[in-house]
């Protein structure tokens, strides 16, 4: 018989060398506060300013401090939480400092979903069952509309109006961003 692994333990994945020199560095919390752990701390520091998106020390500092903040799990924060929120924050690639601030929100707020989730399966009375409930539902929610934002911010760069055939652009009809909104049209 097989027995299913642990859930609660993380197993860890085979890294590739590329996957290995890539990925940002770790983060060590202790009571005085957290620092990059890396054996070289200015390439740990520039690791963790490109995994985060963001142009400088400060903002990095920033988005950390946050970010650990959001990790507290049992009223402390927790270095695993922690390690796949800045894991998360890496893959969405954020490409300035807004992107940034919204991909650390939407990781938070995955993390209190989940949390509340996990509250919902072991809620004590209906109380506790539905301030859990009323809470994910909030959460999930605001997940798929912070995608939509991040979505909006990155299609700025792209051209306002598009064309909807090949050659020559029909007045009669278009599709485009009006007003930070994807329309089309056809009169």
């Amino acid at each position: 018989m097989t027995t299913a692994p642990e859930i609660t333990v993380p197993m860890m994945a085979a890294a590739t060398g590329q996957t290995q020199a890539a990925a940002a560095p770790r983060i060590k919390l202790s009571s005085h506060g957290f620092c990059i752990d890396h054996p070289d701390p200015q390439l740990g520091e520039q690791l963790m300013v490109n995994a985060l998106g963001v142009a400088d020390r400060d903002a990095m500092e920033g988005i950390l401090r946050q970010l650990v903040k959001a990790s507290v799990s049992g009223g402390r924060p927790d270095e695993v939480n922690l390690a796949f929120m800045i894991s998360m924050v890496k893959s969405l690639r954020p490409r300035d400092s807004v992107e940034a601030m919204l991909v650390a929100q939407m990781v938070s707020v995955h993390v209190m979903a989940m949390r509340c989730a996990h509250h919902l399966a072991h809620a004590d009375d209906l109380a506790q069952h539905d301030s859990a409930a009323r809470a994910l539902g909030r959460l999930a929610r605001t997940f798929p509309a912070q995608i939509e934002a991040l979505s909006r911010y990155r299609s700025q760069s792209e051209p306002a109006i598009t064309q909807t055939r090949e050659g020559e652009p029909d007045s009669s009809s278009w599709c485009g961003l009006w007003n930070g909104t994807f329309v089309c049209s056809s009169v």
